[in-house]
């Protein structure tokens, strides 16, 4: 068996065993123009509200982003539901699954943008950024140079704290605290990328998509998006070439290329990850301290 074919059916066997878990999570979001979201905000606290689900949806002019946890029946109803909006009927979705809903609460919210940006929106009906699936990129970090035998660089676009929990193997993390702060630093750095193919990426592909329009915009040649983030890279072919976890942004804290929650935890007090090692240190007191926030005020 190709080793590709053999990882995917891994993944599948995998995810039909988890589906045997009490509820299921799922990340989706689509970037599209979306004129109604004050009108649509009450269908979707409604449905939410009928179903139990819990979880967070945003609803912005340049598209809809959400993480929703339920049991299977529910969450497919809903899915039904969203896709019969002409808008959503193509709307992809990444699943994990946990014994308890992995949020502990229901909102829908009317924001600015899906994630803050500060740039221009986005706008679909121009063209989204090219985007490279798992299995491609797989075969292209086996091999260290993409289809047409360039380099290959990966791109983390999150937030520091998440890099720490797990990232691609030799990926370049300018350490960013927010998203905001993207723009500048990857356009300050761009002549390190000449004559390379730059794969962006983050935990679902809203902020890597972004970044990479981002990217086209000023004047990136070879940049792509990773198809579904690193959640749909793990369900697709495992944790190839990736060490650690993913940070969610949900009570799991962290998933492993299984896509099963981990020990790692953030602190109750400071928020900070705070890993297996971490939580044997003795200023790590439960609810109270950690070994991020222990003796500051």
């Amino acid at each position: 068996m190709h080793a590709n074919t053999a990882l995917q059916a891994e993944a599948h066997a995998a995810a039909i065993a988890a589906a045997a878990a009490a509820h299921v999570n799922i990340a989706a979001y689509k970037f599209i123009t979306f004129d109604n979201t004050e009108e649509m905000r009450s269908l979707y606290q409604d449905i939410c509200k009928r179903l139990d689900l819990k979880g967070t949806i945003l609803l912005t002019p340049e598209g809809i982003n959400m993480f929703l946890s339920g049991p299977r029946a529910k969450i497919d109803e809903f899915l039904a539901w969203v896709r019969a909006d002409v808008r959503f009927a193509d709307l992809e979705v990444k699943e994990s699954y946990s014994a308890e809903q992995s949020h502990k609460r229901m909102l829908v919210k009317i924001k600015k943008e899906i994630i803050t940006m500060r740039m221009p929106l986005i706008k679909p009906e121009e063209g989204r950024a090219p985007f490279v699936d798992a299995v491609t990129l797989k075969r292209w970090l086996d091999n260290g140079v993409d289809d047409a035998g360039k380099p290959v660089v990966m791109v983390d676009t999150r937030n520091d704290f998440e890099v720490d929990v797990g990232t691609f193997d030799n990926t370049v993390d300018y350490r960013i605290a927010k998203f905001t702060e993207f723009p500048q630093v990857i356009a300050e750095h761009k002549a390190d990328f000449d004559g390379k193919t730059v794969v962006t990426f983050c935990t679902g592909g809203i902020r890597c998509e972004k970044a990479a329009i981002h990217m086209q915009n000023i004047g990136y040649e070879n940049v792509y998006q990773l198809e579904g983030g690193i959640l749909k890279y793990f369900e697709e072919v495992g944790g190839a070439h990736y060490t650690g976890d993913c940070f969610v942004f949900d009570y799991r804290t962290a998933l492993n290329p299984k896509l099963e929650p981990t020990e790692t935890v953030q602190c109750f007090v400071c928020r900070a990850v705070v890993t297996p090692r971490q939580q044997l240190a003795p200023e790590y007191v439960y609810e109270k301290s950690c070994p991020h926030c222990y003796g500051k005020e």
